[in-house]
């Protein structure tokens, strides 16, 4: 009987060549130099934190069986762990994702959260070496954020509709699913679709080496961030996982024995024909369960897709649904750039270092484009702000698609107008910024002619102002700059040879901004700080909190649209200011605040003829938009 042909066929069933073996090891030996792998000691406490963890949640499960009339002896709670920490791909740093997953008699409103003595939420808050707890219960997938002992812990809940959780539960089992309620099922899939890439790849540590390279890269380069447009980590790792099965032999080779893995995933997603989907398996179905599952022929939505990236586990999604027509252009263009730089790198035969660093190098964002919008937000506690960046960052990606909708509708008109950065106010509030890079179509280019974002820009302000937690001193104001008007704290800091410290991937985001936020001297702190985010990866703050930023969610990508007529607002990520105290040291120079609503045309208006006079509108639309890293 024939063998099954496989769902992904090989293209390639060629060995490593010895060159290809150098290439691996000097790749393995830049990325430990970038510091992404943790210390043994660091590894070891994660275990504790989590044992210590899953201790808690059986005591915990204990105490709710005896509240509701069940056996305590039978109660049962387990912890998995899911996102980078479970693909083995994790940093010093960063978090782990974890799933608590509890009996149908534990809800998630009455036991998992809450204040009172016999829910968990109260029980974590009552252990000392349990820190900053705060428990999201309004996101999309509710979640319980802290720090454990040092270690930053993400833990959502998911209820079954069994009464009894066995410690040898699979949720891999498509029948885990049943009757569950959609928030758990979100929670269960986080876990599921983890463990489906590691059984789909033909070699795991080849997988887990290229994985931390593209990350690197895609945080650097600007386009990790699924929340704006661009790709998280589960759609980095679905298309390393698909690239490893398209070449198995020779990413299958003992581990340190093949070839650098990360190289053919530039050259596969250069050539891709998009919207063809990526999908390591066929999409499976389930009728007994008749969840909805991702499918053009059946679903008109899913049509509209632009990049689809499938989920491998039931029910299959599309990851990348926040993708647009910019954010894929940018994309299309770094794979293009990427693919370019590792031909120059395979053709390197010297007996020195292969220079992996020409793949990972930043992106000049603040030097790229000639007009900004500038986001700020503010809030009048650390509290309020924690909560408030938190949601704003989530809705930054509707400034995008507004603006996109805008395009035809955008009218050139006559005149200019301008703004100054002025001084920060005496009294700080906590605050942080996006800085997001304008281009503009060479074919729209009009002499003396101006762009008004009003519209759009309000649009989005009335929507983020829409969240049900505002309080007063929750705001944002939007402000159009040039790049000679950026404050000095954005601007790399010349090079003096001292190089900051190795970031961490997907470090804390609070401790990674607070050196920009608290400086020592006052003077020169938020300089460094935007010198140290140019060098190294950083986390959003706040980006985890509401949505998936992805670990160390550094650099977001600005670049002109390639299609479509008017102004292109394709910097979905934009940005990357996070200071999450204040805005800057002393000395340094801000905008003030302000509420969007009130902005007057010509602060969101295309500005010429000034000093540079007619140059300024042919900058508008010369050169590619770039993005990189900056602090506040």
């Amino acid at each position: 009987m024939a063998s099954r042909r496989p769902f992904v066929e090989p293209i390639s069933q060629a060995e490593p060549t010895p060159q290809d073996l150098k290439h691996t090891r000097d790749l393995e030996q830049h990325l430990r130099d970038q510091g992404l792998y943790e210390s043994q000691e660091e590894a070891e406490l994660r275990e504790v934190v989590l044992g210590r963890l899953d201790g808690l949640v059986k005591e915990w499960i204990r105490g709710v069986a005896a509240l509701r009339g069940h056996p305590p002896e039978d109660a049962n709670a387990k912890i998995f762990t899911f996102g980078s920490y479970r693909l083995g791909v994790h940093g010093p740093g960063a978090d782990i994702d974890t799933l608590c997953v509890g009996p149908s008699y534990a809800t998630r409103e009455g036991d998992f959260f809450g204040s009172e003595p016999h829910c968990l939420q109260a029980m974590l808050c009552a252990l000392p070496e349990v820190l900053a707890l705060r428990a999201v219960t309004a996101a999309y997938v509710p979640v319980m954020e802290m720090k454990f002992c040092g270690i930053s812990i993400d833990l959502l809940y998911a209820r079954l509709s069994v009464p009894l959780v066995r410690e040898d539960l699979d949720i891999g089992a498509t029948h885990t699913l049943r009757h569950c309620d959609d928030q758990s099922v979100r929670s269960l899939n986080g876990c599921r679709v983890t463990d489906m890439i590691l059984r789909e790849v033909p070699s795991v540590p080849h997988f887990r080496t290229a994985l931390r390279c593209l990350k690197l890269w895609a945080e650097r380069r600007g386009v990790y961030s699924n929340v704006t447009g661009y790709l998280g980590g589960v759609n980095w790792a679905i298309l390393v996982a698909y690239v490893c099965k398209l070449q198995p032999c020779l990413l299958a080779s003992p581990p340190h024995l093949g070839p650098a893995p990360c190289l053919p995933v530039p050259q596969v997603y250069s050539q891709w024909a998009w919207p063809t989907p990526i999908m390591l398996r066929a999409i499976e179905r389930d009728p007994s369960l008749a969840m909805p599952v991702w499918d053009p022929r059946e679903n008109p939505r899913d049509r509209t897709h632009l990049m689809p990236i499938i989920t491998p586990a039931y029910p299959c999604m599309n990851s990348s649904y926040n993708v647009s027509e910019c954010t894929l252009a940018v994309m299309a263009e770094e794979f293009r750039r990427g693919d370019e730089v590792c031909g120059r790198i395979m053709t390197h035969n010297g007996s020195g270092l292969t220079d992996w660093a020409q793949l990972l190098e930043p992106l000049p964002f603040f030097e790229g484009f000639k007009h900004f919008l500038q986001v700020e937000v503010m809030a009048s506690s650390q509290e309020d702000f924690e909560v408030w960046e938190g949601w704003v960052h989530s809705r930054m990606r509707l400034l995008i698609k507004v603006d996109q909708q805008q395009q035809q509708q955008q009218q050139q008109q006559d005149g200019g107008g301008g703004g100054s950065v002025a001084d920060p106010p005496a009294q700080q509030q906590p605050r942080c910024f996006y800085f997001m890079g304008l281009s503009k179509k060479k074919a729209m280019i009009i002499p003396q002619s101006k762009v008004d974002l009003t519209q759009p820009v309000n649009e989005f302000a009335h929507k983020v102002k829409e969240f049900e937690q505002r309080r007063e001193g929750m705001d944002i104001s939007v402000r159009h700059l040039l790049q000679r008007q950026l404050p000095e704290w954005v601007r790399p800091a010349p090079n003096n040879g001292g190089g900051a410290p190795a970031a961490a991937d997907g470090g804390d985001a609070a401790a990674a901004t607070a050196t920009a936020a608290a400086p020592a001297d006052g003077h020169d702190a938020a300089a460094a700080a935007a010198a140290a985010a140019k060098q190294q990866p950083q986390q959003l703050a706040g980006s985890k909190r509401v949505s998936e930023a992805g670990e160390g969610g550094g650099p977001a990508a600005a670049k002109r649209q390639q299609t479509g007529e008017g102004v292109a607002l394709t910097a979905a990520a934009a940005a990357v200011a996070a200071a999450a105290a204040a805005a800057a040291a002393e000395g340094a120079t801000q905008p003030p605040s302000g509420d969007t609503s009130d902005l007057q045309m010509e602060d969101l208006q295309q500005q010429q003829l000034g000093e540079d006079g007619q140059q300024e509108v042919e900058d508008w639309a010369e050169g590619p938009a770039r993005a990189a890293p900056a602090a506040a």
